[in-house]
């Protein structure tokens, strides 16, 4: 998956925050000539050719002077191994930007054992971190 973004160092500082509750780290930039790029993947791994196809599973490339706009009814979501991996993502990407588009908690309505919170990162795009254990609100 890759989304486009105006500023990719502040976007990407951002990612870096939420990314790494679920055990993700910036694995790799590129100076692209549209814009660099970055992406995510487990530590230690690198994107293909060089590496692993499918290490790097996230990317961000600038698109300055461009419009970024989240299309509606799009959202990316990011699977998380727990309910702590949820509120951990969650918070980080508060504290580093980004706006609440729901908090940490059940969510029934998607089914039973959908556990998620939601965001909006710095350009627009609603991201969400998601596990599907049954566990209710510990909070």
């Amino acid at each position: 998956m890759s989304l486009g973004c105006r500023d990719l160092a502040r976007s990407a500082g951002f990612y870096d925050a939420v990314l790494a509750p679920l055990g993700l780290v910036r694995v790799a930039a590129f100076p692209e000539p549209g814009g660099p790029s970055a992406c995510w993947g487990p530590p230690g791994e690198i994107p293909a050719p060089e590496g692993v196809a499918g290490a790097a599973p996230f990317w961000l490339e600038q698109r300055a002077g461009e419009d970024i706009a989240c299309p509606p009814g799009f959202h990316l979501a990011f699977l998380a191994p727990d309910v702590a991996v949820v509120h951990a993502f969650h918070a980080a990407g508060l504290a580093v930007g980004g706006h609440d588009n729901g908090p940490p908690g059940p969510r029934p309505h998607y089914g039973a054992g959908y556990y998620a919170a939601f965001l909006i990162d710095p350009d627009g795009w609603r991201i969400e971190a998601v596990t599907y254990t049954g566990a209710s609100d510990p909070a």
